[in-house]
């Protein structure tokens, strides 16, 4: 819209995907994010894509999963530095939770972060019962940036299946956690889990907000 009359300048929509579940089926979507000259969306069915902010073109279309799950996206991205970075949602339906990055300019994937860990990964022991290939752990919340220190926090959702633990004794890593992460690659930096073995759907999905300590 123009800002100053209220104009319409350009218009984007696309049908509403058939067959998804949860948040995603109902259209949730919780924003877009920014950068130079294009916005960025998640879509219904996980994808992430850049518009041109002039014109509304799409510039280009990345499919964020790589098999089919029951995966959405309801998620405003967030653009750190050259990266636009989106999370998925459908934890509550079995998925594996991830979070993504992708070069604002190009679409290509940069980094990949699970957080249900596969065989052999940290974490993978505190599933106890059934391989835990899609234990949840969704990320359809924004997180929050700390330039100072080039660290993400993310925060993700509850394990699958939620009320039903008898395949998935233990803590169930990293779900109900925060997640620090190197913004450039993706990497682990330390964890939280507020709610080791949830069966209450608690989340962890809330707004991370900074502070400064006084001594």
């Amino acid at each position: 819209m123009d800002a100053q009359t209220g104009r319409r300048i350009w218009e984007y929509a696309r049908p509403r995907t058939p067959g998804l579940v949860g948040d995603a089926a109902l259209g949730t979507n919780r924003g877009m994010a920014l950068l130079g000259d294009k916005v960025f969306m998640t879509t219904d069915n996980a994808h992430l894509i850049a518009l041109n902010r002039t014109t509304g073109r799409l510039v280009w279309d990345q499919v964020m999963p790589e098999e089919p799950q029951h995966y959405g996206s309801t998620v405003a991205p967030m653009v750190v530095n050259d990266l636009v970075i989106g999370g998925v949602s459908g934890a509550d339906w079995g998925i594996r939770g991830f979070l993504a990055a992708y070069k604002a300019s190009t679409g290509e994937r940069v980094w990949r972060h699970w957080t249900i860990p596969a065989k052999g990964d940290p974490g993978y022991d505190t599933w106890k019962g059934a391989d835990p290939k899609y234990g949840g752990g969704g990320t359809w919340l924004t997180g929050s940036y700390d330039s100072g220190s080039n660290t993400l926090f993310w925060a993700t959702a509850t394990p699958w299946p939620v009320s039903d633990d008898r395949l998935r004794a233990g803590d169930n890593l990293y779900t109900d956690c925060i997640l620090a992460l190197d913004a450039d690659t993706g990497k682990l930096r330390w964890h939280y889990q507020y709610t080791p073995h949830d069966t209450h759907a608690w989340d962890a999905t809330e707004p991370h907000v900074f502070g400064t300590r006084e001594k």
